[in-house]
């Protein structure tokens, strides 16, 4: 039976980490949907090859950084209980992977290709894990303080502060260090509008992040034995929330109506495996109104030229998602208990305030080496055809 239960065991988590993986698809299309047709290889090519650059930074370096388990020993020692300790890293990857997918929405259209490589290989290898390891691997002892001084630990379920708002905050200090698109904010006052470039691309990338969300959140449990149905329901309920929320909100908008699943979905991943279903759909609903109200705002009234609003999306959404585990997983409102309102908020905080420290310091040295941006040129002519060569759909088939 010990045999079966590793085997099992083995399968469950391997099977979340394909479904994270096919979310990075979601991430890509998403993007491409998003920006301008000129951006839209680029896309592509970012989210595919900044989570080749994350898996050697994180399997050589962050998985060590987050847990000190290494993988340098012969392969007979790392098949031992059906290999669940290397499957284990490939879910864990999927995630630290997320934080430069959700980094290159918000700095699309105007980010050079090399420096962004450089940026995910040392926020994946150091920067991610230093916290992931603080929250889910004990390092540094900031959870057992915070269990002395408040009683209870920080509790982040599946990553709503881990991955989703460093992810967003990050986002943000790389959007402001590298400044608005050319002309997005003209000197007269006026702004240039740049609508989605394709709205059923933007549709699928938001329907296959929305379903591999169940791995992201469910196998989050890792073993089979702790895996919950409350979860899933959870995960669903704060999804139909962040949607009918953005849907009234937003007025229609699909762009509001597509990103709204994903701001329930990345505010419940905290709380999920404590809240009650109702609660989850209180806190998916607020993430709806969070995002479409910030990301106006954002982009109209403060002129941060956040593409695809990734700091209100991950940044703000996630924020409110590891308070929100502390309100809502109270006994008095239905949850499970286990969690504090107190512990919630300091480890929320903790997060918010490395994220941004850690964005400031890597994209900063960056753009002081070597530089961020595309030249206006560059820009003008669109990242397509200025890193890649070539455009999304060709203007002319060629004669042979």
């Amino acid at each position: 039976m010990d045999q079966v239960k590793q085997g099992t065991d083995a399968l469950f988590i391997l099977l979340g980490a394909i479904m994270v993986l096919a979310m990075h698809a979601g991430f890509a299309f998403l993007e491409l949907g998003t920006v301008r047709k000129k951006n839209q290889v680029n896309a592509l090519v970012k989210i595919l090859v900044d989570f080749s650059v994350s898996t050697v930074a994180y399997f050589f370096v962050g998985y060590t950084v987050a847990y000190g388990v290494t993988f340098f020993s012969g392969a007979e020692s790392l098949a031992a209980k059906n290999g669940y300790e290397l499957v284990k890293f490939f879910f864990l990857l999927t995630f630290a992977a997320a934080i430069p997918a959700i980094v290159s929405g918000g700095i699309a259209e105007r980010a050079r290709f090399g420096p962004q490589l450089i940026a995910t290989a040392v926020i994946v290898g150091v920067i991610y894990p230093l916290f992931e390891g603080v929250v889910w691997g004990g390092k540094f002892e900031l959870q057992a303080w915070l269990k002395a001084t408040t009683g209870f630990e920080f509790h982040d379920f599946a990553g709503s502060v881990v991955v989703h708002a460093v992810g967003g905050w990050i986002g943000l200090a790389a959007v402001l260090l590298l400044g608005p698109r050319s002309n997005r904010y003209r000197k007269d006052g006026a702004m240039s509008a740049h609508p989605p470039s394709s709205i059923p691309f933007l549709a699928l990338g938001a329907w296959i992040l929305t379903v591999g969300w169940f791995g992201f959140n469910v196998m989050s449990a890792q073993t089979i034995d702790k895996v919950s149905g409350l979860v899933a329901v959870n995960s669903l309920m704060a999804m139909v929330g962040g949607t009918l929320v953005a849907v009234f909100m937003g007025r229609n908008d699909p762009g509001f109506v597509y990103n709204g699943p994903l701001a329930g979905l990345v505010a419940v991943c905290a709380g999920s495996d404590v809240m009650h279903p109702l609660a989850a759909l209180v806190v998916g609903g607020v993430a709806g109104a969070v995002f479409v109200q910030l990301f106006t705002l954002t982009q109209n009234r403060w002129r941060i030229d956040d593409v695809l609003g990734v700091w209100p999306l991950h940044g703000l959404c996630g924020a409110w998602g590891g308070i929100a585990c502390g309100i809502f997983g109270q006994t008095a409102l239905g949850g499970m208990g286990g969690v504090g309102f107190m512990a919630q908020v300091i480890g929320t905080l903790a997060g918010v305030a490395w994220a941004l420290a850690g964005g400031f310091a890597v994209y900063g040295l960056i753009k002081a080496v070597t530089g961020l941006r595309l030249t206006q040129e560059e820009e003008y002519e669109g990242a397509d055809l200025t890193i890649h060569r070539i455009g999304s759909t060709p203007d002319r088939e060629v004669s042979w």
